[in-house]
Parts: C-alpha cells; structure tokens; sequence
C-alpha cells in the first residue's frame, strides 16, 4: 500500500518553557481579537474596538519577552503572524462592516455587497503584508503600512462614533488595505531605545498625546492614526526624528 511507504515525519525538538512564555503573550493577543469578533457579532461596537487595542499592548510584549528571555523561535513568527491576522485583520474588517452595513436596509443591498467585498480586500491585503514581512524584512522603515496600525487605524473611527451605515469606511478600509501592501515607508519605533532617544522630542511627543487625548477624548485615537498614516505617505520617519544626532548618524553609517 502507498501509504506504509510514507516516510516518518521527524519530531522537533520541544518548546521550552522561554520559547513558551512568549507564545502566551501572544495568545493574549489572539484572544483579544477573538474577542473582538464576538463582541462585534452581539452589535457591541465600542468595546470591540477596544479589544484591538489591548491586542496591540500583548503583541508588543510578545517580542520583548521573547529578546529578554532569549526564547525567540521560528514558532514565535509564525504564531505571533496568526494572532496579528486576526486581531488587526479580520476583526477590524468585521467590526467594521458590521457597525456600518451589518443589517442592509431596503435600497442598501449593492453598498452592503460592496462593503463586503472592501472588507475581505483589507482582510487579505493584511494576510500578504504579514506573509512579505516574514519572508522579506530588512532593517530600516517598515515598507508599506503595518498590520497592527492599520487595524487601530480602522477601529479608532469606531470610538469617534463616526456614524454607521457611513459610505466613508469604504475607501478607508480600500486606502488602509492598499498601504499595507505598497512600498510606502512607515517609521519603525523598534530601535528607539533609552539611549538612543531624544528625551526632550520624546517629552514634546508625550505632552502632544495628553494634550489630544484631553481636548478630543474618544477622537483622539482617530487623531493621532490619521497624522501616522499620512506621514508615511509624506515620508516623514518618526524614528529618525525621535533619535539623538549621534545615533542618527550611526545608523545611516550602518545603510
């Protein structure tokens, strides 16, 4: 028979317990968005969209947990990729159509179609912008618009309250997609360190966030979204302002 001549699949070697740790923060992120989803399903449209961004607090830690215990692992890459589709990709896109052509009213059926469709194209442009992260990352700017603020970027319009059954998330959700899978540079926060930080523009930065989030409250997240996806399109680094002049110039020596 064919199948007794299956060769044996070798066994990997186990994950110990500093390759696990970080896998269950990144549960934590994967939970979040399914969270999202089943709050979106019951029309509960806020606290979904918050359960993106407290997906977005465990996919930071995740890596930082990996590097601090030295338990990084091609496992780590693929799961944490997994989460992120889930948490920045499908539940944005559902929330999204949900709040907003969830229930097509009469005469409304060709916009919910349209809204459906827009839907799984940022849902699959945020799948390809995962799949080319992993296979070909190099150091430097983010090249094209990144999972993770693409997904707050769609869930802070949900905490605006902009109003549902709005024509408006269609290009946005078109227009996030798109970015996620150009060639647009976006600033990369990762190698901003203590001693590599301009404290006195990160302070700037700081009393800007309290400032926003005093004046416009739910609007904030919105705000604050909108100015980093239009700087990638202006090709303004964040990073590169935020470092000190020593260590700007050490990194263009190293390019």
């Amino acid at each position: 028979m064919g199948f007794l001549k299956m060769k044996r699949i070798r066994r990997g070697h186990p994950l110990s317990f500093r390759q696990i740790l970080p896998n269950m923060v990144t549960s934590g992120n994967l939970i979040c968005g399914m969270f999202s989803l089943i709050l979106s399903v019951h029309e509960y449209y806020v606290p979904a969209a918050w359960m993106i961004f407290f997906a977005v607090i465990f996919d930071g830690l995740d890596g930082k947990v990996a590097r601090s215990l030295g338990g990084t692992s091609q496992f780590g890459l693929e799961y944490d990729s997994l989460a992120d589709l889930v948490s920045f990709g499908v539940a944005p896109a559902t929330m999204t159509y949900m709040a907003s052509f969830g229930y097509a009213k009469e005469g409304m059926y060709f916009s919910g179609i349209l809204a459906a469709v827009v839907a799984c194209y940022f849902t699959l442009c945020g799948a390809l912008r995962l799949a080319r992260f992993n296979v070909a990352h190099v150091p430097g700017p983010f090249q094209g618009l990144p999972i993770p603020a693409a997904g707050l970027f769609v869930a802070s319009f949900v905490l605006a309250d902009i109003p549902s059954e709005s024509a408006l998330m269609i290009p946005v959700l078109i227009l996030s997609g798109s970015l996620m899978i150009s060639s647009v540079p976006y600033a990369n926060l990762k190698k901003l360190t203590g001693e590599t930080a301009d404290r006195k523009k990160c302070l700037f930065v700081l009393i800007v966030f309290i400032v926003v989030f005093a004046t416009l409250k739910n609007s904030a997240p919105l705000a604050l979204f909108s100015v980093y996806v239009l700087s990638g399109v202006l090709r303004f680094d964040w990073s590169e302002w935020l470092l000190l002049e020593q260590a700007r110039v050490g990194t263009e020596n190293t390019h």
